[in-house]
């Protein structure tokens, strides 16, 4: 396993899927942990179980006065903070007739705005320190286009891959290295929750489609998590402004219909 023993990370969404599989990895690597999310109660069974090197804040991503939090917290508790997990995101179902106007803030306010902001504040926190930092975004192959019900989502996600590739060659020279991971279908309590809500059979996940899966099954928030210590380790420097796809086919090119 990687060494993250040099850093502190704050997780966002840690309270469940992949976010909670990501602060395990990484604290089990050696690094202190701030968990973020929204659910006290789900945060503090998590700080316990992972013990020394284990901290949480609640907090809102769309309030930026909470991201200021989110960030003082890492400084009080740690000292400071030189990693960061951008994986928190918010997908309601939207298409072009959806209510644009009521989804759209609320969406980029979460999955764009708020990663930046983090990484603004971790990135002044690393030169503050003078040490070297690693930032991850948990992006989605959506970013490349997405299905019609995801409108806003998928927008919000390439805004995201922009970021990335913008900050990895910004930050770089100063230390700071960037890159996303573009995460597909995953099987986590979010998921299991969308299909439970659209009326799918208890035991759907057990009918995917092998196009959609070619394994035979979904990636599991723990097959993530691993590519996720890996990013944010020493391990993948010096890269940087990189987008990787986590996903069981190549994105683009494949033909579906093959086979």
């Amino acid at each position: 396993m990687p060494d993250l023993s040099s850093f502190t990370v704050i997780i966002t969404g840690a309270s469940s899927g992949i976010g909670k599989a990501a602060a395990r990895s990484i604290h089990a690597a050696g690094a202190n942990v701030l968990l973020q999310g929204r659910r006290e109660s789900a945060l503090d069974q998590l700080a316990q179980e992972l013990g020394e090197r284990a901290r949480y804040v609640v907090a809102s991503l769309e309030d930026t006065g909470d991201i200021g939090a989110i960030l003082q917290k890492a400084q009080q508790e740690f000292g400071g903070v030189n990693g960061l997990v951008n994986n928190a995101a918010i997908f309601p179902r939207s298409d072009i007739d959806a209510d644009i106007l009521g989804q759209f803030d609320d969406v980029f306010d979460v999955n764009v705005k708020a990663p930046l902001l983090l990484a603004q504040g971790v990135y002044r926190s690393c030169r503050a320190l003078g040490r070297r930092g690693s930032i991850v975004n948990v992006g989605s192959i959506n970013a490349y286009c997405g299905a019609p019900f995801l409108l806003i989502y998928a927008m919000s996600k390439g805004a995201l891959m922009t970021m990335t590739r913008n900050l990895g060659d910004t930050l770089h020279e100063h230390g700071v290295r960037v890159n996303q991971l573009n995460v597909g279908w995953t099987y986590t309590e979010g998921e299991i929750e969308i299909q439970r809500q659209a009326g799918a059979p208890d035991d759907w996940q057990d009918k995917i489609a092998k196009t959609a899966a070619p394994s035979g099954q979904l990636l599991m928030p723990e097959d993530v998590a691993r590519q996720i210590v890996f990013w944010l380790s020493e391990d993948s420097a010096p890269v940087s402004g990189t987008v990787l796809e986590v996903e069981q086919f190549p994105v683009i090119g494949r033909n579906r219909d093959s086979g």
